[in-house]
């Protein structure tokens, strides 16, 4: 047996008992690899292998899914009862989990039974039958409305209207004429027999026949005499006159009704008057157009009585014939 040298004459060892060694512990090494490798494999293979869960498959969210995700495969129907499969209905984790399914998406909504199936389509809409308005009940309250407007406002004028004094209320009639104010001259008081000549016509006032014209509500057919009539206004009557000429039968009815049966009233044709109608009463003149025209009441309601210049003196007892000329009776008049 040789014996090896190194460079310093020392003898060097035996490299075969080395070898030999090595080879010892590296068998052992595998042996420990091969003894420990069985253990990894078997843990790796219970982390990595996972129990199947069957689930149901559920309409609409199927469908939702699939159209997301693009997934033509359908899942095959558990055996489950009817409460699993609403447990996994509602349930986030598992709808995750389900193979085709998109984690992290929100679960597609609940549908109920009945409900329509997402077809894509657009919903149409239902079309609205409305009935026809009911104009007739509409136009009817409206007309009542109107009625019980007018009613109270003219209840509310013709309470205004007579708080008001007969002065300010004769002073409101458009159209009328005061000759209290523009000509007082005219208004003169004696009693006279003979013809008179007045400056007005029909006249407003001034001297005039000791009889009076009878005023309780009487309606002429045929013209009287001014000096008598004027005795009338100065008792506070109102004296309506009309041209026959020019008012039809049908206003001079309802001149007539205004005045008959009407205390401190009378009515008589006046051929040639300036207007087709005119009121006076002592002092006062309004000349129109129509019988129906309401300036006719304002007039009557303001100056009836209120424009006497001799109160408390009668319209009865006085002369009742026609004719333009004045009858002097004797022993009589005021």
């Amino acid at each position: 047996m040789s014996t090896n040298t190194t460079s310093s004459g020392r003898p060097r060892r035996n490299s075969g008992k080395s070898a030999s060694r090595s080879a010892a512990k590296a068998g052992s090494s595998k042996t420990r690899s091969a003894k420990e490798s069985p253990s990894k494999a078997n843990k790796s293979t219970v982390a990595t292998v996972e129990e199947p869960v069957e689930t149901t498959p559920v309409e609409n969210e199927e469908s939702t899914e699939q159209k997301a995700t693009g997934a033509t495969e359908k899942e095959p129907a558990g055996k489950r009862n009817s409460a699993d499969t609403k447990s996994e209905r509602t349930s986030p984790s598992k709808t995750a989990s389900r193979p085709g399914g998109s984690a992290g998406k929100r679960p597609a909504a609940r549908t109920t039974p009945g409900a329509r199936k997402n077809t894509g389509r657009r919903p149409i809409a239902p079309v609205k039958v409305s009935a026809g308005r009911p104009w007739g009940m509409i136009a009817l309250f409206t007309s009542v409305g109107l009625l019980a407007a007018a009613i109270i406002g003219w209840t509310a004028y013709t309470a205004w209207f007579d708080s008001l004094s007969w002065e300010e209320q004769a002073a409101r009639i458009p159209g009328i004429i005061n000759y209290r104010e523009e000509n007082p001259d005219i208004l003169t008081r004696t009693h006279v027999a003979d013809d008179l000549t007045y400056s007005v016509t029909p006249p407003v006032g001034g001297d005039h026949n000791s009889y009076w014209q009878n005023c309780m509500g009487d309606v002429y057919d045929e013209p009287i005499a001014d000096e008598h009539a004027v005795h009338s206004l100065e008792h506070g009557a109102v004296w309506i006159t009309y041209d026959p000429e020019r008012v039809s039968e049908a206003d001079i009815e309802l001149l007539a009704d205004r005045v008959e049966g009407t205390d401190y009233m009378l009515l008589s044709p006046y051929p040639g008057q300036e207007s087709p109608i005119s009121l006076q009463a002592w002092g006062y003149q309004l000349r129109i157009d129509s019988a129906s025209d309401e300036r006719i009441d304002d007039f009557i309601q303001a100056l009836r009585l209120n424009a006497s210049v001799e109160p408390g003196a009668a319209c009865s007892g006085g002369i009742t014939v026609t004719g333009t000329q004045p009858r002097n009776l004797d022993g009589g008049g005021m």
